[in-house]
C-alpha cells in the first residue's frame, strides 16, 4: 500500500501542477493540443473542445502540450506568438498552483487539530507558574501589562521578558526544571473575571525560560479562517528552509545526502502513513511546495529555466529561436534524468542497503 500511496500523492500533485499550466493557457487564449497525467503510451482519455486530456501507462510526470510551446508556430493562438507576460503567467501558473495547494492543506490540517488559543490546556505542576496559582482553563490577556491577542504572541512575549533580565532565550512551552527564576506577571481571565499572578519563568535544560504550560486548541468557524494564517506561515516558514537548504548545496555547506528522490519518498510516504492521515496531509503539503520552488529554479527544461529563456529572448528578440531553446532544454532533461538516476541509487543504497 505503501508504494501505491506514494503514486497516489505524485499524481495529485503532478496533476495540480499541470492544472496551473492548463487553466492559465485556456485563460490566456492558447491552444491547448494535449492534457496527460503520467507519461508513456496512453491508457486511455477523451477530447474536450480542441484539447486531448489523457492518462498515460507511467505514473509519474505528466505535460500540458501547448501549441508553439516546443517549435515555432504561426498559429495566432499558439504560446509563442503571446505576449511575454501571458507566457510568463503560464509558466509560473504551475508551481503557483503546487504552493497554494500547500497552503491548503496546512490551513485544513493545522484547523483539523485545532487552533491555538490564549486559553491554557494544560499547567506542570513541577513548574513555578501551577504553584503561584495560575490553573488549566485560565485565558491569558496580559504578560507584563502586554495585552495578548492569540497564542503565538506568547513566546515572543516570554523571550523580551528573559532577555530584558540578562536570562537569555524563552519559551511558552515544555516543563521548567532548574536555573535562576525570572519574574513576570500574568493577568488572566477566570470564569470572566480577571485575575494577577506573578510568577516566575524557569530556565529548562535547553537554556529556555518558560512557564511550562500548553494551549488549549479550538475549532469553531471563527478558527477555521484564522487557521488559513497559520497555513500561510507553516508555508512560508517550509519555504525558507528548502531555500536555506538548496543554498546549501550550492556553497558546498550541505551534501547530496540531503535530497531524497522517488525511493526516499515512498519510504517516507510508508513511515507517515503508520502515524497517521494527518501525518500523510502534512507530508503531501511538503512535497507539493517542494516541488513548487524546484520547478522555479533557473535549470534548463524546469519552468524556471524557461523563465529565464523568456528573459533573455525579450532582451535579444529572435536571435534564440525555439529550436535553440528546446535543444537547451533536452540537454537540461537528459542532464535531470542523470541527476535523478543518482538519487535513486542513493535512496536505494540508503534505505535498503544500509549505506
Amino acid at each position: 500500500m505503501t508504494i501505491v500511496y506514494a503514486i497516489i500523492i505524485l499524481l495529485i500533485l503532478i496533476f495540480v501542477h499541470e492544472t496551473g499550466h492548463l487553466l492559465s493557457a485556456k485563460l490566456m487564449k492558447v491552444k491547448v493540443n494535449e492534457f496527460a497525467l503520467g507519461m508513456g503510451p496512453k491508457l486511455f482519455g477523451f477530447v474536450r473542445g480542441e484539447t486531448q486530456y489523457s492518462f498515460r501507462a507511467i505514473p509519474v510526470g505528466g505535460y500540458c502540450a501547448m501549441e508553439g510551446a516546443d517549435e515555432d508556430s504561426d498559429d495566432p493562438r499558439a504560446f509563442n506568438n503571446k505576449s511575454a507576460k501571458a507566457r510568463a503567467f503560464i509558466l509560473f501558473a504551475g508551481s503557483l498552483m503546487n504552493i497554494l495547494l500547500a497552503v491548503v492543506l496546512l490551513w485544513l490540517m493545522i484547523f483539523s487539530i485545532g487552533v491555538p488559543t490564549r486559553v491554557v490546556g494544560e499547567v506542570e505542576m513541577a513548574a513555578p507558574a501551577y504553584v503561584d496559582g495560575l490553573r488549566d482553563g485560565d485565558e491569558i490577556i496580559a504578560i507584563n501589562g502586554v495585552e495578548v491577542n492569540e497564542w503565538a504572541e506568547i513566546s515572543p512575549l516570554l523571550r523580551a521578558v528573559a532577555e530584558a533580565e540578562g536570562a537569555g532565550g524563552a519559551g511558552s512551552d515544555g516543563g521548567a526544571s532548574s536555573g535562576a527564576g525570572v519574574p513576570v506577571t500574568l493577568r488572566v481571565l477566570r470564569d470572566g473575571t480577571e485575575v494577577t499572578i506573578s510568577t516566575r519563568l524557569f530556565e529548562d535544560d535547553r537554556g529556555a525560560f518558560r512557564l511550562g504550560i500548553s494551549p488549549a486548541y479550538a475549532r469553531t468557524a471563527e478558527h477555521f479562517f484564522k487557521s488559513f494564517g497559520y497555513g500561510v506561515r507553516a508555508t512560508v516558514s517550509m519555504g525558507q528552509m528548502m531555500y536555506k537548504v538548496l543554498g546549501d548545496l550550492v556553497t558546498g555547506q550541505a551534501g547530496m545526502d540531503q535530497l531524497t528522490g522517488p525511493v526516499g519518498i515512498v519510504v517516507v510516504v510508508g513511515d507517515a502513513a503508520r502515524h497517521g492521515f494527518i501525518f500523510i496531509v502534512q507530508l503531501t503539503a511538503l512535497i507539493s511546495l517542494n516541488l513548487g520552488i524546484v520547478n522555479l529554479l533557473p535549470f534548463p527544461a524546469l519552468d524556471g529555466g524557461r523563465l529565464i529563456f523568456l528573459l533573455i529572448r525579450k532582451v535579444t528578440g529572435k536571435k534564440i529561436t525555439n529550436e535553440i531553446e528546446g535543444r537547451v532544454h533536452l540537454i537540461g532533461i537528459i542532464a535531470l534524468f542523470a541527476f535523478m538516476a543518482i538519487i535513486t541509487f542513493q535512496d536505494i543504497d540508503r534505505f535498503f542497503l544500509g549505506g
